[in-house]
C-alpha cells in the first residue's frame, strides 16, 4: 500500500499545520510576554532574588539588574525586540541561570518526554488488552470489571493516586526509588502514576471500537467466510478499532506532556512543567516564553502526527482530504 497515493492530502495538511504552527508562535510569544509584566511585584527585584538570593538582594542590585537587562525600556520596544529575536529562532538567555533558552527547554523537555513515553507504553500495556477482550466479549465478567475499575481510576486526582503509589510502593516495599531522577528506576513511579488514569480511559476507548467492529457487516462477513475470531480480529478488526484509539491516545499524550506539572513536582522530575513554574515564580520571561512557546508547538505537531497516523490507517481520510 502506497500511503502516499493520494499526493493532495499530505501538501494540504502540512501546509495547514504550517501556517498554524506560525500563527501559535504569534499569539503564545505576545500573551506570554504580556501576561509575565502583569504578575504583581518588580521585575527586576525578582529576578535579582532568583539570581543572588533573597538575602542578597537589595535596590542597588534591582537596578542593576533592570538597566543590564533593558527592562526600563517601553514595553513595545522590548516586545519587538523579543519577536525579531524570535524570528532569528533566537529565544535568548535565562534572565536568572544565563544560560542559553534552548538548552534549558531540551533538558527538562528531554525529561518530559522520556517520563511521557514510558507512561504511554504502560497504559497501552495495561489498557489495550483489557479494552479488546472486553470489546470482544461485552457484558461479561471483564468487561464490567474494567468499567469499575477505569471509573475510580479516573475519578482520583493524580496527586492523591502518586501520594497513595508513593506509601505504598516506596516507602512499604522499597521497591523504587519516591523522588528524583539519578536512579534508573526513578521514572517508573511518576510513570505509573501516569499511566493508571490513562489506562483506564483507553482501555474503555479500545472497548468501544472493538465492539462497534464486532457489530459491523465487514466483521460479519469475515466470520462467515470461515474466519475464526482470532484471524477476524487479527486481519479486520484491530486495524478499524485502531483510528479512534490512536486519536484519543494522541490527544491524551498532549495533554499529558504538557499537564503533567503536579506529578513532576510530586516527584522532583526536572520536566517542562516544573520549569515552567520555576520561571513564573522567578519572573524569567525568555524561560517562560520559550517554555510556553515550546509547548504550543509540541501541541501542533502532535496533532499532526496523529492526523498522519490516521490517514495511514484509513484510506478514507485521505481521500476526504484530497477531495
Amino acid at each position: 500500500m502506497n500511503i502516499f497515493s493520494d499526493r493532495p492530502a499530505w501538501p494540504a495538511m502540512l501546509m495547514r499545520r504550517t501556517l498554524q504552527i506560525v500563527v501559535l508562535a504569534l499569539l503564545i510569544g505576545t500573551l506570554c510576554f504580556f501576561m509575565a509584566r502583569a504578575l504583581p511585584g518588580d521585575l527586576a527585584t525578582r529576578i535579582a532574588a532568583g539570581r543572588y538570593g533573597y538575602d542578597m538582594v537589595s535596590n542597588a542590585a534591582a537596578d542593576a539588574v533592570r538597566a543590564e537587562l533593558g527592562l526600563d525600556r517601553p514595553m513595545w520596544q522590548a516586545l519587538l525586540h523579543w519577536l525579531g529575536e524570535l524570528a532569528r529562532l533566537d529565544l535568548g538567555v535565562s534572565l536568572v541561570s544565563g544560560d542559553p533558552v534552548l538548552h534549558e527547554i531540551a533538558h527538562s523537555l528531554g525529561h518530559t518526554l522520556w517520563l511521557s513515553a514510558v507512561a504511554v507504553a504502560m497504559a497501552a500495556l495495561m489498557g489495550l488488552p483489557l479494552g479488546i477482550w472486553a470489546g470482544l466479549h461485552a457484558q461479561g465478567l471483564v468487561d464490567r470489571a474494567t468499567m469499575a475499575v477505569a471509573v475510580l481510576l479516573r475519578a482520583l486526582p493524580p496527586f492523591m493516586l502518586a501520594l497513595l503509589l508513593m506509601i505504598v510502593v516506596a516507602v512499604q516495599f522499597g521497591a523504587l526509588p519516591v523522588a528524583g531522577h539519578g536512579h534508573a528506576g526513578s521514572v517508573l513511579l511518576p510513570a505509573l502514576t501516569l499511566a493508571l488514569g490513562m489506562a483506564a480511559g483507553l482501555a474503555r476507548v479500545a472497548r468501544g471500537a472493538m465492539l462497534a467492529v464486532v457489530r459491523s457487516p465487514a466483521w460479519e462477513f469475515a466470520r462467515t467466510k470461515g474466519l475464526g475470531d482470532g484471524q477476524a480480529l487479527w486481519r479486520h478488526g484491530l486495524r478499524n478499532a485502531a483510528v479512534p484509539v490512536v486519536t484519543w491516545l494522541g490527544i491524551q499524550t498532549v495533554f499529558l506532556v504538557e499537564g503533567a506539572l503536579v506529578v513532576e513536582t510530586l516527584f522532583a522530575w526536572p520536566g517542562i512543567g516544573h520549569a515552567l513554574v520555576h520561571a513564573i515564580f522567578g519572573r524569567d520571561i525568555p524561560v517562560l516564553q520559550g517554555t510556553a512557546l515550546a509547548m504550543g508547538l509540541m501541541f501542533v505537531l502532535f496533532n499532526l502526527l496523529i492526523d498522519a497516523l490516521c490517514m495511514v490507517l484509513d484510506p478514507r481520510l485521505r481521500q476526504g482530504a484530497a477531495a
